[in-house]
């Protein structure tokens, strides 16, 4: 799994799950640390002004420990419910050209694709 932290400048954070692994509290909020410096070193200003982060109610999210973090840093949080029928900007500024990029090719294995999905998104720009 792979998650994409990213502002309209482009890609701040890919952060790639190992295969077989799962998000709980604790693994969120080290990809949490890892955004932070990701921020710190490419966008060095908003932590000064304030990092504003978007992501749903689900329970990793939503965890305490998570919550303290968000609080030690003082990241504002946009809620975006699960499985919520309104787009998240995700939705259409990031799916929509990855699909395109993505779309009608074919892959010899797992890596070749996970590599064509890398390039996109670090040349992504919103």
């Amino acid at each position: 799994m792979a998650t994409v932290f990213w502002d309209s400048r482009g890609m701040i954070l890919l952060d790639m799950l190992p295969k077989g692994e799962s998000v709980n509290a604790d693994r969120y909020c080290e990809t949490l640390d890892r955004l932070r410096h990701a921020v710190w070193r490419k966008r060095p200003g908003l932590l000064r002004t304030g990092v504003v982060l978007q992501h749903d109610n689900a329970t990793p999210h939503m965890a305490k420990r998570t919550k303290e973090w968000l609080e030690r840093y003082r990241w504002d949080i946009i809620p975006h419910p699960a499985h919520s029928l309104d787009l998240a900007p995700s939705d259409f500024h990031l799916f929509g050209p990855l699909k395109r990029h993505m779309g009608g090719k074919k892959f010899e294995d797992e890596d070749e694709l996970m590599n064509s999905f890398v390039k996109f998104v670090i040349g992504f720009k919103a």
